[in-house]
């Protein structure tokens, strides 16, 4: 007996595995609210530099104001950042008998004398009423600081990783949960109130770390409680669960103009989760592992009530659970560490090509997503949209996956999405429609891709050091996500620069993926040993009894990625 025959005793797919699915998902709606919400609080309004103060007692118009006080850029538009250093009232008569032409008013721009913005800025809020920009003057000389902020955040999702993650092996998968869901409501509720930009990064960087710890956490309590064979089922409902999330945050921004509100709405509901998270019932796989029978046959004794089983659950004792858990507990006996993904010729190859694809992937993904005024369309529009392009593209990369094989079914996402990144260069800015349609198709590639690393990861890594290797490859992906922001400072000395980046990489990387073994039909390996047999071309077809243990690692396919 496994311990997948306790779970079918108790109820494998009964009421319980329903709601407990459901309570976790939930918040993982709002998880994209929070990867994503500098775009909307972090939104860049149009601003010029504020009047002279010896203006504000004239009788001028706001456009007069401007025309005498701020000079014009290329585009025609009036200078974010500088200012005539006297008022230019010559310009209001040569308005008034336009005979002086566009270049005569340029040629005065140029011989005026220019000065900064000493009296401040003044913002057009026509699409928000404030954000964290308009509000500490994050603009000029201080613009780096907005990508610094999402940069800062992804450093907590980093850190949160193998914190929380840790924490959770050794004190369990709900404590350190509540621990999560309680952290993400504080330090949002802090972020909302902040009074300065570096307490702002403060909260936030807590906000990452809780981002972490839910997502490692709900995942484990998910899987820990179903079948085999409805993980692949269930992957796929918690991954469209953070996709739902992406059209939640644009609908909930469109409604919440303010940047605190909208901080407010989307972490003021993980104080509900925390209040309803003490129900959760604490993983007995893990509990057994710990050698804590009692509370193990406690909870399945428990889970059997609620599913209508009590009889077959006090049947249960710890004789029965022990033998159950035999297995597992052999294979934890098993001391590996990070060094050996990398000890071996084929392990250290395939690690390395891993790497690439994580990290390329999810710094191009971010890089995508995080900048969505760069495309000249309504911000809460493309949101929908780059939301929503994340249905048909996991759709068409399962099917792909399952028919071609995994190694071109990443090696396509991610050149293709490469590619569309690439093309958008040459692209008129006055050319929106097409811009937006190719970065639409980038987008869902790199979400594609993001698929395909999970099942593809757990299928190359052998068992005994599989959570080593998935460990260390989405620290990449958090590495790739940190990096991301701070690639569009280059744009203000090179404006093509970050895009000629964030497509190089993934065509890159994709073309590393060419190197990486195919896995389609093939059994996993249980050792390292393994692995460098199949790298040297010994392969045998799946067995049954590994059709069902891929299955198992199937669970971790469309995974939120944090």
């Amino acid at each position: 007996m496994g311990f997948g025959d306790l779970l079918e005793q108790v109820g494998s797919t009964g009421r319980f595995q329903i709601l407990h699915v459901i309570l976790l998902c939930t918040p993982i709606l709002m998880m994209a609210s929070h990867n994503l919400l500098q775009n909307f609080v972090a939104a860049v309004p149009p601003h010029y530099c504020s009047a002279h103060s010896n203006l504000s007692q004239s009788q001028l118009s706001p456009e007069e104001t401007l025309r005498i006080t701020v000079p014009q850029d290329q585009t025609g538009k009036p200078h974010r950042c500088q200012r005539y250093a006297v008022p230019q009232w010559h310009l209001l008569a040569n308005n008034e008998t336009s005979n002086l032409g566009k270049q005569g008013k340029m040629q005065d721009d140029v011989d005026a004398e220019l000065q900064g913005c000493i009296d401040g800025w003044t913002y057009n809020m026509t699409e928000m009423s404030s954000t964290i920009i308009s509000d500490w003057h994050l603009v000029c000389n201080l613009r780096s600081l907005k990508q610094m902020g999402q940069t800062i955040y992804m450093g907590g999702v980093l850190l949160g990783a193998p914190l929380l993650g840790g924490l959770a092996d050794k004190y369990g998968r709900r404590a350190l949960l509540l621990v999560s869901y309680l952290l993400m409501a504080i330090s949002g509720t802090c972020t909302a109130f902040s009074t300065s930009f570096p307490l702002f990064c403060l909260f936030r960087f807590g906000c990452g770390m809780a981002l972490s710890g839910v997502v490692l956490n709900s995942f484990s309590l998910i899987v820990e409680w179903i079948p085999t064979r409805v993980r692949t089922v269930v992957g796929t409902i918690v991954g469209y669960s953070y996709t739902v999330g992406q059209l939640i945050l644009a609908l909930t921004a469109y409604f919440i103009r303010d940047w605190r509100w909208l901080t407010l709405a989307v972490s003021l509901p993980f104080y509900v989760f925390f209040l309803y998270a003490w129900w959760f019932h604490e993983s007995a796989r893990w509990l057994a592992l710990r050698n804590e029978s009692d509370k193990a046959i406690r909870k399945l004794k428990s889970v059997a009530r609620f599913n209508g089983r009590r009889e077959e659950g006090e049947k249960i004792d710890t004789e029965m659970l022990q033998e159950s858990m035999k297995n597992e507990l052999s294979c934890s006996k098993g001391s590996y560490t990070a060094l050996d993904l990398f000890r071996t010729p084929h392990m250290r190859r395939m690690t390395v090509c891993l790497c690439a694809v994580w990290l390329s992937t999810s710094f191009a993904y971010y890089g995508l997503s995080m900048d969505l005024q760069k495309f000249g369309v309504d911000m809460y529009l493309i949101q929908v949209i780059f939301g929503a392009v994340d249905i048909p593209s996991k759709i068409i990369i399962n099917v792909t996956m399952s028919y071609i094989g995994r190694r071109p079914s990443q090696c396509g996402a991610l050149i293709i999405a490469g590619i569309t990144v690439l093309i958008n260069l040459l692209v008129p800015y006055d050319k929106q429609t097409v811009r937006t349609c190719l970065a639409v198709v980038g987008k869902g590639c790199l979400a594609a891709s993001f698929n395909c690393c999970y099942l593809y990861s757990g299928e190359l890594y052998p068992t005994i050091i599989r959570q080593n290797g998935m460990g260390w490859v989405s620290v990449m992906a958090r590495v790739g996500a940190m990096v991301a922001p701070m690639v569009l400072l280059t744009g203000e000395y090179i404006p093509w620069l970050p895009g000629l980046i964030y497509g190089g990489v993934p065509i890159l990387s994709g073309v590393a993926a060419i190197f990486l073994p195919e896995t389609l039909g093939i059994p996993l390996p249980d050792t390292i040993q393994d692995v460098e047999d199949r790298g040297s071309g010994k392969s045998s077809k799946m067995s049954p009894k590994e059709t069902i243990i891929l299955e198992d690692t199937q669970a971790n396919l469309l995974k939120p990625v944090a």
